[in-house]
């Protein structure tokens, strides 16, 4: 099993999505996901499409990287350009990929969606290609 680590800012929303649609859709690949500067909470417009889409899970929480960083893992990909600037130094050297999409946070429930069609299509594959 290859473990994928999601980085964004505040953890809320573009990178729970892409943690539930790895877990959902990739065969073989588990992944979580982890803020830089981590909100505390998952976006509600973000939890009520992950639910929609039935691929919402209780333990996608907005996590700090310390309870993460000594998890071994295969990639991480960052999805906000804050987090690539200020992605920090793991323990162990691991492949980064960064793939940027815009924050749905405070806008409409279509916001979501898009972010959520835009990252099943875009990065998924990437990260299928970056762990070959």
């Amino acid at each position: 099993m290859k473990k994928v680590l999601i980085l964004c800012t505040g953890n809320s929303c573009r990178s729970i999505i892409a943690e539930a649609l790895i877990n959902a859709k990739l065969e073989g690949i588990s992944a979580d996901s982890s803020g830089v500067k981590a909100s505390g909470r998952v976006n509600p417009n973000a939890k009520k499409l992950l639910e929609e889409k039935g691929i919402w899970k209780e333990q996608y929480h907005s996590k700090t990287l310390d309870t993460v960083i000594e998890n071994d893992y295969d990639l991480i990909v960052t999805v906000c350009d804050h987090a690539n600037e200020t992605c920090p130094m793991f323990p162990k050297p691991i492949a980064k990929i960064h793939v940027g999409f815009e924050d749905p946070d405070g806008k409409g429930f279509e916001a979501f969606e898009q972010t959520y069609k835009e990252i099943e299509s875009v990065l998924l594959p990437k990260v299928i290609e970056a762990l070959k």
